[in-house]
Parts: C-alpha cells; sequence; structure tokens
C-alpha cells in the first residue's frame, strides 16, 4: 500500500521570497523521505493553491493524504483556514490534518543554528540576551507558546530570551531588544521564529536595527524539514497502527 501523499500547505505571500523558501524546505523534505511524494500547496497569493492540489491528486486517482500546515503554531489558519480547505476537497480523498510544526526541540535547535551562522558561538550564550521574534496573533494560544518556548530556551544557558511579535501582540522586536538591554545584556540578538521572508520578517529585521546579532529565517533548515517528517509519520500512525504495521 502505497504512502499517503505529504500534501504542505504553506500560507503564500506577495513576496517572492516567501514560496521560494518553501520549495526549498519541500525539497529536502523529498530528498530526507524519497519514498514520499510530497507536494505544496498555498492558502493565498501563490499557486497552485492547495484546493487545487486535492482536486489534482483526486483526478489522479490518489486517495490518502496527509495535509500538514507549514505554521509554527495553532493560530487562525491552523483552526479554520486549513481546515475548511479540507472540508471542501474532494470527497473520495481520506485526509489526515497533521499537526503545526512548533513547539518541537528541532526548531529550537534551528534558532541556535541561524544564531551561530550570524557570528555567535556557544561561548556567547550566558553573555546574550535572545528576541525571539514571532509574526504575532490574536490567538491566545499562540501567543503563549512563543512566551513558554521562550521560557524554556532561556534555561539552555542565554543571558536572557523574551519573546516579541512582528503584528496583533506586544511587544515589538525593538522594545524587546531594549529590555535586554536594560537587563544588562552584554549583547542582543534576534532570532526570527518565522519559516520564509516577507512583510512580517521584514518587519522583525527593522525592529532588530539596534540589536548586536540578527538571524536568518528558519527556512529550509534539516531540522524543520525533520519537524515536518515527524509531523507526517505521527499523523499516519493510528492508520498504521490499525493495520499492525
Amino acid at each position: 500500500m502505497p504512502a499517503p501523499v505529504l500534501l504542505v500547505i504553506a500560507h503564500g505571500s506577495r513576496d517572492p521570497r516567501h514560496a521560494a523558501t518553501v520549495h526549498a524546505l519541500v525539497r529536502r523534505v523529498r530528498a530526507l523521505r524519497p519514498g514520499v511524494r510530497v507536494e505544496t500547496g498555498f492558502l493565498d497569493f501563490n499557486i497552485p493553491s492547495a484546493q487545487g492540489v486535492l482536486e489534482s491528486l483526486d483526478a489522479q486517482g490518489v486517495r490518502d493524504v496527509v495535509a500538514l500546515p507549514l505554521l509554527l503554531t495553532r493560530a487562525f489558519h491552523a483552526k479554520a483556514d486549513i481546515p475548511a480547505v479540507l472540508r471542501d476537497a474532494p470527497a473520495r480523498l481520506r485526509i489526515r490534518q497533521a499537526e503545526v510544526l512548533g513547539p518541537s526541540p528541532l526548531l529550537t535547535s534551528a534558532l541556535e543554528q541561524r544564531l551561530y551562522e550570524a557570528g555567535l558561538s556557544p561561548a556567547d550564550k550566558s553573555s546574550t540576551g535572545v528576541v525571539l521574534a514571532s509574526a504575532g496573533s490574536t490567538d491566545p494560544e499562540a501567543i503563549a507558546v512563543i512566551a513558554d518556548i521562550a521560557r524554556e530556551w532561556r534555561h539552555t544557558g542565554w543571558c536572557a530570551v523574551r519573546p516579541a511579535f512582528a503584528s496583533a501582540s506586544l511587544p515589538r522586536t525593538e522594545d524587546a531588544v531594549r529590555e535586554l538591554r536594560a537587563l544588562g545584556c552584554a549583547r542582543v540578538a534576534v532570532a526570527p521564529y518565522v519559516l520564509a521572508p516577507g512583510f512580517l520578517p521584514d518587519r522583525i529585521a527593522r525592529g532588530a536595527a539596534e540589536a548586536d546579532v540578527l538571524a536568518d529565517v528558519l527556512g529550509p533548515a534539516p531540522e524543520v524539514a525533520r519537524v515536518l517528517l515527524e509531523r507526517y509519520d505521527e499523523a499516519r500512525r493510528p492508520a498504521l497502527t490499525a493495520l499492525g504495521a
């Protein structure tokens, strides 16, 4: 029995860097799991649309799909937009919606790797304050998750870690940078907790103007690709259990 198709559902953006980064991440996923068919669909702005991919898969005779939200938190898109798309999918498709990517220790590792690539070293941790800068959300569950990640990450040796948000929530990146300065951290780094470039990541970058280090977005980091496959495996596990696999 063939493995379910993995449909990665990304938000989409008018910024061409967004789709390019999503496709680079999906290529890495394919390389890690060559036996799984991996497709990409977008909710908005980019093609192919998630709905169009589902209709195409149905026309090709595919029956099992794992739909994976390319999102870091369970906010509106994961709770409303993507389920609505899946409800409108062809009835012959058996679709399981995987969990969002975060939180995950692998994502925290990817954040640290991005900081090291930007010029920090493990020896800098105790004297460096980090701003964990996310896109932001009006969903209190999503905001609480970001705060929890910052709290847990602080325990790994950083001088301090503060959450910040590019929209919908406070504090902003620049305010968190100033807070860490006032706290006495010798240097301040901004770690964007976002997957791809775009409008809000650019706002995070502007807010990092007074920081010493600005890391890159997570993008096609190998750790992110591994999380995608973890979520895919978790989503298909009930069916494997039922088959005795």
